[in-house]
C-alpha cells in the first residue's frame, strides 16, 4: 500500500537514510487505532529504518506489536468536538499532546496526528514554540496537479488575516518543505490573486508581491508572480502563497470534488442499463482522473514555523491516507527540514526584519 509514494520517497532520499522516530497519535481523527494501527504496520514494512512511538491509552497498548514500535501511555483523548480550551488546558494527558511532548523532548523527531487540526496547531505552538523569525506557523499540505506531481499550498486554515510579512514568512517556510519532500532546490512560488496582472489584488496582496519580489532580488526565494486558481492544478508553480480562509476553502474544493467523482462511479453501476454503459464507456477515464485527484495519496500536511516537526493528517484518513501522511512525515525529519527552514528563515532576516519595521510604522 502506498508503494508508489515510497518509491519515489526512496529516490529523494538517495540514499541517506537514518534511523527516525514517529511519535504517533494513535488515538486521533475520525477512526482512531482501527486505521493507524494498520497505517504504522505498513509503513514499518516500508521504511526499515523507521522506529515509532505509539501513544494511545492504556488499554490499546497490547494491541500492536512490532521490534521497531513501542508504546507510549496517555490517558485522555482530543475528541474532533473538543474546543481549544478543554483540548489545551484541560487535557494534559491526551495522545495528542503526549506525542508532540516526545519531539519536544528529543524522543521522536517528528510527531502524526489525524486528531483536531485547530488543538493540534494551539498544542504545538504551545509546547514546542515557534522559530525565530516566525510570527505565525502555517499548515502547508499538497494538491495534486495535471503534471502528476502535486502543487505545495499554504496556509491552509490556521491563519485567516495575513499581513504581508506572514506570508512572506510563509513562501520562505514552503520554499524549504517543496526542497525536503521533492527534492526541488529552487521551487518557484506564486502568489494567489484574482488575476496575472501586478495591478490586480487588494492592497495587500500588491504589498506582499512586493515583498516576495525583494526576497527574489535578494536570492532567498524564487518567486513567478501572480497566479490564479486554475494554477494550483494545472502545476504552473511549486508552491502557492495566500491566507488561511482562500486555502481552506480551496482544500474543502478539491476534497470535494474527488469525493464527488467517486460517488458517480458508483452511481453509474447501479441505476439503469443506460447509466450502466455510459458509466462503462467513461469509467477508465474517471478512474484515472479520480486517482489523480484523489487526495489521499498527497495526505500530510506540515506545521510550518515551530521549534519541531509536526504533520497533520485529513481526519477522515483511511489506511491508505494516514500511511502516505507517516512516509511524508519521515521524508521531512530524513531530511532535516527544520534545519532547512532555519536557514531560510537565516538567510533571509534582514529582508524580514525590514518588512516588520515597515509593519510596524504603518
Amino acid at each position: 500500500m502506498a508503494r508508489a509514494f515510497c518509491m519515489a520517497s526512496q529516490m529523494i532520499q538517495s540514499g541517506k537514510s537514518k534511523a527516525v522516530t514517529l511519535a504517533v497519535d494513535c488515538m486521533g481523527g475520525d477512526h482512531g487505532p482501527s486505521v493507524t494501527w494498520p497505517a504504522c504496520q505498513h509503513f514499518l514494512q516500508n521504511h526499515p529504518h523507521a522506529q515509532l512511538l505509539l501513544v494511545g491509552l492504556p488499554e490499546t497498548i497490547n494491541a500492536f506489536h512490532h521490534p521497531r514500535a513501542s508504546w507510549v501511555a496517555a490517558s485522555e483523548v482530543v475528541t474532533m468536538e473538543d474546543p481549544l480550551e478543554v483540548a489545551l488546558r484541560r487535557k494534559k494527558d491526551s495522545s495528542m499532546r503526549v506525542a508532540i511532548e516526545q519531539v519536544r523532548d528529543g524522543k521522536a523527531d517528528v510527531a502524526v496526528s489525524a486528531g483536531n487540526t485547530a488543538a493540534l496547531m494551539a498544542i504545538a505552538r504551545y509546547v514546542l514554540k515557534t522559530l525565530d523569525g516566525i510570527d505565525r506557523p502555517a499548515i502547508a499540505g499538497q494538491f495534486p496537479n495535471a503534471k502528476g506531481g502535486a502543487t505545495t499550498m499554504l496556509d491552509m486554515g490556521a491563519n485567516v488575516d495575513c499581513s504581508p510579512q506572514h506570508m512572506l514568512q510563509f513562501a520562505l517556510m514552503g520554499t524549504a518543505l517543496v526542497s525536503v519532500l521533492y527534492g526541488h532546490e529552487n521551487p518557484t512560488v506564486g502568489l494567489l490573486n484574482i488575476g496575472e496582472e501586478d495591478i490586480k489584488g487588494g492592497e495587500n496582496i500588491k504589498k506582499t508581491a512586493e515583498l516576495l519580489r525583494s526576497a527574489a532580488k535578494s536570492g532567498d526565494l524564487n518567486f513567478y508572480g501572480n497566479v490564479e486558481g486554475d494554477d494550483i492544478f494545472h502545476g504552473t508553480v511549486d508552491i502557492v502563497v495566500c491566507d488561511g480562509f482562500v486555502g481552506n476553502v480551496a482544500l474543502k474544493a478539491s476534497e470535494g470534488l474527488a469525493s464527488m467523482i467517486g460517488g458517480f462511479l458508483k452511481k453509474s453501476f447501479s441505476v439503469n442499463i443506460f447509466t450502466k454503459i455510459a458509466g462503462l464507456i467513461a469509467y477508465p477515464a474517471l478512474t484515472g482522473f479520480k486517482k489523480l485527484v484523489d487526495h489521499r495519496r498527497h495526505n500530510g500536511a506540515a506545521l510550518l514555523g515551530l521549534r519541531g516537526l509536526v504533520f497533520k493528517s485529513h481526519g477522515s484518513a483511511d489506511i491508505l491516507a494516514f500511511e502516505v501522511a507517516l512516509s511524508r512525515a519521515y521524508d521531512a525529519a530524513n531530511n532535516q527540514l527544520l534545519v532547512r527552514v532555519e536557514r531560510r528563515l537565516a538567510h533571509a532576516a534582514p529582508l524580514l526584519a525590514a518588512a516588520s519595521a515597515a509593519e510596524a510604522i504603518t
